[in-house]
């Protein structure tokens, strides 16, 4: 289903306007769920860490063991060729599938593979978008129980399953804990805290994706001599925080306004990172 308001689809070799059908009934990625993604985001002018986010889809190919078949040059001439002509914002999203099985069925063959680029017209956050959080039952799973280290879409209908708990509650998102009772992420983002000063998010254990903007906002900071501690967190941790902020690539930074009962201000070290990434995409473009 569509999200944004424009779409362009690159698949077999050419650019398609449009939300075009990609996939038919009997491919292992309709059925079975052999399916990866990711997510880049053209905003301003600039598609920052984009060759980052390309690379990944191919780490995430080979995580659930079918065959990237685009190198990461063939993906960024195909993204610039299709923003052609585009608005001021876009989600940049290739994707793979399996398309064969293998034995039993159930294992996909590694061979042929299908892929799609889309390209989405959905807008930036504005900069006085918040979100609210609150505990889930649902927990991120570990690497010996799902492909975690995929941005696989089989992993999202727990995500979902996270998202309608928290909307049911009277909240927009959830903060999430692993299998241990630690903060993972939230449903859609990777999380950072800020006490007395310092920065801190939960280290990455397998159990979620150490995200690419996530990285580029660690970056960002200690060059701007913040401290940032990746470490082991819980919720009285986040509860007990100054400043609470979501980290994705579909709005960079999402400052947390309440979790549950305690309620936060968009504080000076959240304004300093999303200041300090559009410095840093600038300085890119």
């Amino acid at each position: 289903m569509a999200v944004g308001s424009r779409i362009r689809t690159y698949f077999e070799g050419r650019w398609h306007e449009g939300d075009v059908p990609v996939m038919k009934a009997a491919d292992h990625g309709s059925w079975l769920g052999t399916t990866v993604f990711d997510g880049a985001r053209f905003f301003d002018g600039m598609t920052p860490d984009l060759d980052r986010h390309l690379a990944r889809v191919n780490r995430s190919a080979h995580a659930l063991m079918i065959k990237p078949t685009m190198t990461v040059d063939e993906m960024l001439e195909i993204t610039r060729e299709g923003l052609e002509g585009f608005g001021k914002a876009v989600y940049i999203r290739p994707m793979y599938w399996a398309i064969h099985g293998g034995q039993g069925g159930v294992l996909a063959a590694y061979g042929e593979t299908g892929f799609a680029l889309c390209l989405e017209e959905i807008p930036m956050a504005p900069d006085t978008a918040t979100t609210s959080l609150t505990t889930t039952r649902f927990r991120r799973p570990t690497l010996d129980c799902a492909v975690t280290d995929a941005k696989a879409g089989c992993l999202y209908p727990n995500n979902a399953r996270m998202l309608a708990e928290a909307v049911s509650k009277g909240f927009e998102n959830a903060l999430v804990c692993d299998s241990q009772g630690n903060v993972a992420e939230s449903a859609t983002a990777n999380a950072f805290m800020v006490k007395d000063g310092e920065v801190f998010t939960p280290i990455a254990n397998g159990t979620f994706l150490s995200g690419i903007t996530r990285a580029r906002h660690i970056d960002n900071l200690r060059q701007d001599g913040i401290t940032v501690h990746e470490t082991v967190l819980t919720l009285d941790d986040f509860r007990g925080a100054d400043e609470v902020f979501l980290s994705g690539n579909m709005s960079k930074v999402t400052p947390v306004r309440a979790f549950d009962d305690v309620n936060y201000q968009t504080g000076p070290i959240t304004k300093r990172t999303r200041e300090l990434y559009w410095d840093w995409a600038a300085s890119q473009r």
